[in-house]
């Protein structure tokens, strides 16, 4: 890790120093009266690192202090990896995007949708039309997550043992198939909603590929990009640089987060194409290079050029925002101005976003307030990593925004 750093003049490349300072000072103050345990922030341009700073601690009672080799919970970070793993295979013929998840998963084949009634009694129609591919990588499938609380279905999910976890024991497959049991909050195409679609998505990749999410992530994309040390666990000698996982505490502060926030050393039996990985902020630059490469960096190509822009493109109907297309629940991302390509929010409407952003920029964010995006336009990268949940809890996503945009003066 000691050659990720700053590795560029903050001048040189547009930026205005004294305005990159803002950031940190905004920061800061969110440690300090006990908002957040701490922070990492990485700003690039061109490929160079022109901001990375840290503070605050990553265990609150150790009083360990964030460094730049510390290991992050990425939750659903985690679904950008898991998008590029499904093109990947697109572009080797292994999947098409309108092949029905049930050439992969058949337990998919005889899907219902609800209709009405309760999650004890529910009313349910079948599908009208095969989920596909597409749908996953769109969050277009009618699926949904446990967690939300919002719909009989989400309870359903709960009932289940799906609600931030899965039940002790489940694998990937094993949590397929239970989905597929459980109905559809709609007909597939019909809506946005997000869920566990990019989990779903992991499982056809395993399928297409014939290798475990792991080892299809550690020999097609972690080791051609290097990034070696991301994985679904840490290992017994990196778990005191896992940071620790913390919740707002019921009078003020933090709490630790529980069972959640326990170093997983071991392979899991589930592996979550949605929301498992962890790792360094160095790893996750290595992808956003590739991304903001269309598709290669460091040498290594991953993807067509064509294929990452074909990715980061708005794909909901008739160019619809998240707004008027989405169902308004939680999500990374805000709404209004906002599309969905695959698996990323894209930027349609930077003046219907309220913010200072440029049409094209794509990312996404994590449970754990974690964040990133990529700005083609700009042609910039930025992610902000700390561990408190939920994301929610705090506007950090659009005040980082615009003290990244607020020191451009070229």
């Amino acid at each position: 890790m000691a050659d990720f750093g700053v590795d560029a003049e903050a001048g040189e490349l547009g930026f205005a120093p004294d305005r990159l300072a803002r950031i940190d000072r905004y920061f800061r103050p969110y440690v300090d009266d006990g908002r957040l345990p701490g922070w990492l922030i990485t700003v690039s341009r061109a490929g160079h690192v022109v901001h990375l700073s840290t503070y605050g601690l990553r265990d609150l009672t150790s009083g360990r202090p964030v460094e730049v080799d510390t290991l992050w919970r990425w939750y659903s970070m985690t679904k950008p990896v898991t998008s590029v793993a499904a093109m990947m295979l697109y572009e080797e013929g292994a999947l098409q995007l309108t092949d029905p998840v049930e050439r992969f998963i058949p337990s998919f084949a005889d899907l219902r949708v609800f209709t009405g009634g309760s999650d004890l009694r529910p009313v349910t129609e079948p599908a009208a039309r095969p989920m596909t591919v597409w749908n996953l990588l769109t969050h277009t499938s009618g699926l949904t997550y446990g967690f939300m609380r919002a719909h009989p279905v989400d309870a359903m999910l709960r009932a289940r043992g799906f609600e931030w976890g899965q039940p002790s024991g489940y694998t990937l497959a094993d949590s397929c198939d239970a989905w597929a049991e459980i109905p559809l909050l709609f007909q597939p195409g019909a809506e946005w909603n997000y869920s566990l679609s990019t989990d779903v998505l992991g499982r056809v990749v395993e399928v297409a590929s014939g290798q475990s999410l792991d080892a299809f992530f550690r020999t097609r994309i972690f080791e051609p990009l290097g990034m070696t040390e991301t994985g679904f666990h840490v290992s017994e000698e990196g778990a005191d640089r896992l940071a620790s996982l913390y919740t707002p505490a019921a009078r003020g502060g933090l709490a630790p987060s529980g069972s959640m926030g326990q170093a997983l050393t071991a392979r899991p039996s589930y592996l979550s194409g949605g929301g498992g990985l962890m790792g360094p902020a160095a790893d996750y630059h290595r992808l956003m290079e590739m991304l903001r490469g269309r598709g290669a960096a460091g040498g290594v190509r991953l993807l067509g050029s064509r294929t990452v822009d074909h990715m980061t493109r708005n794909q909901l109907p008739g160019g619809a925002d998240l707004e008027s297309f989405g169902r308004r629940l939680f999500s990374e991302t805000p709404f209004d101005g906002t599309g969905f390509g695959l698996g990323f929010s894209v930027v349609t409407d930077p003046v219907a976003l309220r913010g200072l952003a440029s049409k094209g920029e794509y990312g996404w964010g994590g449970a754990a307030s974690t964040a990133f995006w990529v700005d083609p336009a700009e042609d910039i990268t930025v992610s902000f990593f700390t561990q408190l949940l939920p994301s929610s809890t705090y506007p950090i996503r659009p005040y980082l925004r615009g003290l990244v945009r607020q020191a451009l003066v070229d």
